[in-house]
């Protein structure tokens, strides 16, 4: 096969949608780095200014300007993988780099390497492997996204139609865009990705607002530690979520979509890519996806490595090809999303969630919570536990259930010393403080948060404040660098938890909630406003080992 030469990869994608990241993909996949003389080529064909071209670029963890640099293998370093050897395993391999938690920490220690996703313990062990596929529900547990997701073949068309897949969106264009926004709101169904924003809300919001093209943008990104639902979904039940985007787009009158994926899942890549194939090729999407004449169209469009474009402002500014700064709201993306016109930014799971509310209805979807809570919640489980992976459960379900019943407990002869919340983004919680439920309600009100669904567990032989300080470096590095509470106060947090800063403890103390409640009040995003709740937390569960830690330092 002829490589292909700068003007063939700028033909093949100048006139596509949302065209700079796969651009500067081929380039990089091709010649193994990305060139200055590429990023000039890239720059005039596109009319992006070079100084421009190049900020964005660099600040993606996974473009390389280094020649040979897409061949380097990149370790997880993460906050589970370093509790497991990543650092040895790091040493082990030759010219090897460190990369930030890639979602993999059901199946620790992941090393991407080119286009290859391998995982294992040791350099001798390392195997490619598809994603874990979720353990089976206790008995009397009803399931909703994970409903059919174990059936052989059910990745595929065929086999999604084998179970009842496009039935619900086929009934759905038999009616009235109305009637599905009215469903989806009735459902309680609420932001699965963090956010937890009525889905029906920004359905609607979308559909009444003035501007066209209208757009739904899948949010894959996924990048939050300890969070790896996504992936499991995309990779067995694809056609679920173009499903719960094709109804997105019928009840909004969007005509077209994206699926943002991080860069860390190849793998989903290529299963996403044969999905649309078989759905285009069926009509599901296309010129007249929604009837003659009445279209929708959808791709996937692969980031490059950056936490920050998890929030969806980020990813909009990521997917039309400028850097990935988050963006001021007001005014929010139901009114100026994609190209400044009407765009619904939802989650993986909350699309999955909508082909099985217009099958089963949205009394059913409500009536799957306890008590007052409405539907269920994958929780993604890591770290210091018998069976980690990821546990459909209703939402308002106890936590000490999953983790004892459900998740087999700590390994023998240990105790559960605490866990994160939101991934990394809630903090901590220990003590009594495990007795919540899971729910947004509950765990507010321990000053911490669900967000996204992953908890990472450490048992009573882990240092709470060395964990606090992978946690803070990490948002350290992630910190897009618009703000400055958010860029210097993640990294003097991080020295803090090194053992830099004040060597008398009720003046660390000081100087940690100050920074903290800086950061929280007056950071342009979530990553800012978040980050403090690991040391707040740290603070109020091990006030003792915080103390020894402030007198070794001094």
């Amino acid at each position: 096969m002829n490589t292909p030469s700068d003007a063939d990869l700028i033909a093949q994608w100048r006139d596509e949608s949302a065209p700079l990241l796969p651009l500067l993909h081929a380039f990089h996949e091709r010649d193994g780095h990305l060139s200055e003389e590429a990023l000039r080529t890239i720059s005039e064909d596109l009319r992006i200014p070079i100084a421009d071209l190049f900020g964005t670029v660099t600040f993606y963890h996974h473009f390389s300007r280094d020649p040979q640099g897409y061949a380097r293998p990149r370790v997880c370093t993460g906050p589970i993988c370093a509790l497991l050897g990543a650092d040895e395993l790091l040493a082990g391999m030759s010219n090897a780099k460190a990369m930030p938690c890639p979602g993999r920490c059901d199946e620790p220690i992941p090393v991407l390497e080119r286009d290859e996703v391998r995982c294992g313990p040791t350099v001798a062990e390392l195997s490619r492997r598809p994603s874990p596929l979720p353990s089976d529900p206790p008995p009397g547990i009803e399931e909703c996204v994970f409903a059919h997701i174990r059936a052989p073949g059910r990745a595929t068309l065929a086999g999604y139609r084998e179970t009842g897949g496009y039935s619900g969106h086929a009934a759905a264009l038999e009616g009235r865009p109305e009637e599905v926004l009215e469903s989806i709101d009735a459902s309680g169904l609420a932001g699965r990705g963090g956010a937890g924003f009525p889905t029906g809300r920004k359905w609607r919001a979308v559909a009444e607002a003035a501007g066209e093209p209208k757009t739904i943008v899948c949010n894959a990104d996924e990048g939050e530690p300890g969070c790896f639902k996504d992936r499991a979904l995309m990779d067995y039940d694809p056609h679920a979520v173009i499903e719960g985007m094709l109804a997105a787009g019928f009840a909004t009158g969007a005509t077209r979509g994206f699926i943002y994926l991080r860069y860390e899942y190849p793998d989903t890549f290529h299963i996403l890519e044969r999905a649309l194939a078989e759905a285009r090729a069926e009509g599901l999407i296309g010129p007249d996806a929604f009837g003659p004449g009445r279209p929708f169209d959808l791709w996937v469009r692969r980031g490059a490595g950056a936490y920050i474009c998890g929030e969806e402002t980020s990813l909009l500014n990521s997917l039309e090809g400028k850097h990935p700064f988050p963006r001021n709201r007001p005014p929010f993306p139901v009114t100026h999303g994609y190209e400044n016109l009407p765009t619904v930014v939802n989650n993986v799971e909350t699309l999955a969630s909508v082909p099985h509310i217009l099958v089963h209805g949205a009394e059913w979807y409500r009536d799957l919570g306890m008590g007052e809570q409405a539907g269920t919640k994958v929780i993604s489980l890591s770290g210091d536990i018998v069976r980690p992976g990821n546990y459909e459960v209703p939402m308002g379900f106890p936590l000490m259930t999953l983790l004892h019943e459900w998740a087999g407990g700590p390994p023998e002869g240990r105790r559960f010393q605490a866990v994160t919340m939101a991934g990394l983004s809630g903090g901590f919680l220990a003590g009594e403080d495990l007795d919540v439920t899971l729910d947004e309600p509950s765990i507010r009100s321990k000053g911490s948060f669900l967000g996204a669904g992953g908890i990472m567990v450490f048992d009573d032989s882990r240092d709470m404040v060395r964990v606090a300080h992978s946690a803070m470096e990490f948002f350290a590095e992630e910190s897009c660098g618009k703000c400055f509470p958010c860029r210097i106060g993640t990294q003097r947090l991080t020295e803090r938890l090194h053992g830099e800063g004040p060597s008398e403890i009720g003046d660390w103390i000081d100087e940690v909630h100050d920074l903290g409640d800086t950061m929280m009040q007056t950071s342009a995003c979530g990553l800012g406003q978040a980050a403090p709740l690991i040391t707040e937390s740290l603070l109020r569960y091990f006030p003792d080992r915080v103390s020894r830690h402030v007198a070794a330092s001094g």
